[in-house]
């Protein structure tokens, strides 16, 4: 089945000029939802920090991804999960061919599971590795993904 995800990036400029190392960076992105996240380039390439960048995008489509992944499958497993958290990071780099690109991300979940129902840590890896290997987006990127539980 092909479902088609949709997001609107709209970006407008507001200066006479056009110049490549200070024109404004900031945009819109609107979700099929009708969510709206205010979005600019990250601070070192002359965005606006207050804002939501790509490489951050990244980090948070593919944590949500993941946690989504690992609670459905726990819950298929009859696993019940009270609270789940990420403090995940990515590091951009260059790859072989000289261009950027996000080297690497790193997962960090911390999973409070109900009393009675926490497994061990090999069962526990286990449920990490096999939602990782389902996540859409994790199979949707060339970039290293390191899961390190908390």
């Amino acid at each position: 089945m092909t479902v088609a995800h949709r997001a609107v990036v709209r970006w407008q400029r507001a200066t006479a000029d056009f110049d490549a190392q200070t024109f404004d960076r900031s945009h819109t992105i609107d979700y099929d939802g009708g969510e709206r996240v205010r979005a600019s380039s990250a601070p070192e390439h002359g965005g606006d920090a207050s804002a939501v960048d790509p490489e951050q995008g990244l980090v948070g489509a593919l944590a949500s991804c993941h946690m989504l992944t690992f609670l459905t499958i726990a819950a298929l497993k009859r696993l019940v999960i009270d609270a789940y958290e990420d403090d995940a990071s990515a590091e951009t780099g260059r790859n072989a061919d000289g261009r950027m690109m996000v080297t690497r991300v790193t997962l960090r979940p911390r999973v409070r599971f109900a009393p009675g129902h926490e497994p061990d840590a090999a069962r526990l890896a286990a449920l990490h590795d096999k939602a990782h290997a389902n996540c859409f987006i994790a199979n949707s990127l060339r970039s290293a993904v390191a899961i390190e539980p908390r």
